[in-house]
């Protein structure tokens, strides 16, 4: 089992100073959040890389700061702002082929697009074919104020896609988005192939790992006998913690929380 922290949670620091505090911090995996463009290219990835190199690091996953643009660029009809996205994240794609990144994170259209379920989805394949060319795959994330935050619009998802539907399933978000995780799992189970975790309760939906109510222990058991054999990776908002020590304790307690259900 592969447990990790987004360089998301670091923000605002640039991405080749987060990657540099996660080795600090002894963490393993990570995921990239390229906070602009640059952070995709060198001198950037060069810098980080040679970080993973010097600690032993894995970079998992990619995240890309254009999520916002999705709704009025690969979601449109307008042919040739599809394929400025298309080249845009073609690039991205290069980028992760080379630093080893196998997963993509889409956020998609937004709810007020008004983006129609057979567009979407003509939509995501061209992508996800796209990607399939540099060994990268994309995932659907559920997003509170996307499309991708309806459970039945996941559902027709896996249903319309077959094999090319995969997701990243979102604690934070399925909060946000009032519907119980469980029910995610139970809906998409063999086709999520990532997980952005954080704690929550009753008042605040984004925390630490340990300082909510979730039941870690459930997911992990439940996911494992799904098959499930991607990675946990903690992104939490700045706000939400108040020192990078957070961010280690929350690995250290999935970890004790892993190896007493078995799973390392």
């Amino acid at each position: 089992m592969k447990i990790g922290v987004s360089s998301a949670s670091l923000y605002p620091l640039h991405a080749e100073d987060a990657f540099r505090e996660l080795a600090a911090l002894g963490i393993k995996n990570a995921e990239l959040f390229a906070n602009s463009t640059c952070e995709a290219y060198d001198p950037v990835v060069s810098d980080i890389e040679a970080t993973m190199r010097g600690n032993g690091m894995n970079i998992i996953s990619f995240h890309p700061f254009s999520s916002p643009m999705e709704s009025v660029f690969l979601f449109s009809t307008y042919d040739r702002r599809i394929q400025e996205m298309i080249d845009m994240y073609s690039g991205f794609f290069k980028t992760m082929q080379r630093i080893g990144a196998k997963i993509f994170v889409l956020h998609g259209a937004i709810l007020s697009s008004k983006c129609p379920p057979e567009h979407y989805i003509k939509q995501f394949r061209l992508l996800a074919e796209t990607a399939r060319e540099y060994g990268v795959t994309v995932a659907q994330e559920n997003v509170s104020y996307c499309m991708s935050g309806d459970i039945e619009f996941l559902k027709m998802m896996k249903r319309e896609l077959g094999d090319l539907a995969k997701f990243v399933l979102d604690l934070k978000q399925s909060r946000r988005s009032h519907t119980d995780t469980f029910e995610y799992v139970r809906a998409l189970w063999d086709s999520i192939i990532h997980l952005h975790i954080s704690d929550g309760d009753g008042d605040r939906d984004c925390l630490p790992v340990g300082q909510g109510s979730f039941d870690f222990r459930r997911l992990m058991l439940e996911m494992s006998a799904m098959g499930y054999d991607g990675a946990y990776i903690v992104e939490l908002y700045r706000d939400n913690y108040d020192s990078f020590d957070r961010l280690r304790e929350s690995v250290d307690r999935l970890t004790e929380i892993a190896c007493g259900c078995g799973l390392m």
